[in-house]
């Protein structure tokens, strides 16, 4: 199995020129945020975690410090509501602007604007073939599958089980065929469609829907 057209996306200097002009533009911001974290919660302000990255190559993803620091949990998925999650924090998760220093990602070379999401390793099961497949690009800041399931964590609240065992066995799947298939068909419009549509979610998030447990279950 083979992503074919993974790696026809927004071409590499395209993404540069646009990652710089967004920590540029968002640098008051970002500072903003930091100094609410920083005010409220302390230091550090920046979170950063190892993912997945292209061909299995582990990198660090940052992002704004929106939970507790918290050494003591093995937990790597969040839902709504979690008792982790700073106050300050929900406001950055409900509008993804947590996820802006993921630009710098972008400028390093270790992500995309638009690809599958990066995965923490523990998720990652290098022996599933669709992993593979997704790993041929590098993970993205956004995605078809990241804007279907922008409210993942309110989600994953309403799952009465085991969560880690839902994202793994029922939801997780789910994105890699999602992966797999946007990647068979990308191309440059596609992504920069993918970009503005994000860009709609986040000035417009009421009009973003979650889908049903039920519904997830059926596509499994």
């Amino acid at each position: 199995m083979s992503a074919s057209g993974s790696s026809v996306g927004i071409p590499r200097p395209i993404e540069i020129v646009m990652a710089l002009f967004g920590l540029t533009l968002f640098a008051p911001l970002m500072g903003l945020s930091a100094l609410a974290i920083l005010l409220t919660s302390g230091s550090p302000v920046i979170f950063r975690q190892q993912r997945i990255g292209r061909r299995g190559i582990p990198f660090l993803l940052y992002k704004l410090r929106t939970m507790k620091v918290v050494h003591d949990t093995d937990l790597q998925v969040t839902a709504g509501g979690d008792s982790r999650v700073l106050p300050v924090g929900r406001f950055l998760r409900r509008t993804k602007m947590d996820e802006l220093p993921e630009l710098w990602n972008v400028l390093k070379g270790d992500m995309s604007l638009v690809g599958p999401r990066p995965e923490v390793p523990r998720y990652v099961d290098m022996s599933n073939p669709l992993w593979k497949v997704v790993l041929e690009a590098r993970p993205g800041i956004t995605d078809q599958t990241t804007l279907w399931l922008r409210n993942e964590e309110t989600l994953l609240a309403s799952v009465d089980a085991d969560r880690e065992e839902f994202y793994l066995k029922t939801l997780q799947p789910l994105k890699l065929l999602s992966y797999v298939s946007y990647l068979r068909y990308r191309s440059f419009w596609r992504d920069l469609t993918v970009l503005l549509q994000t860009c709609a979610a986040v000035v417009l998030p009421r009009l973003s829907s979650t889908p049903k447990i039920e519904e997830l279950r059926k596509k499994t």
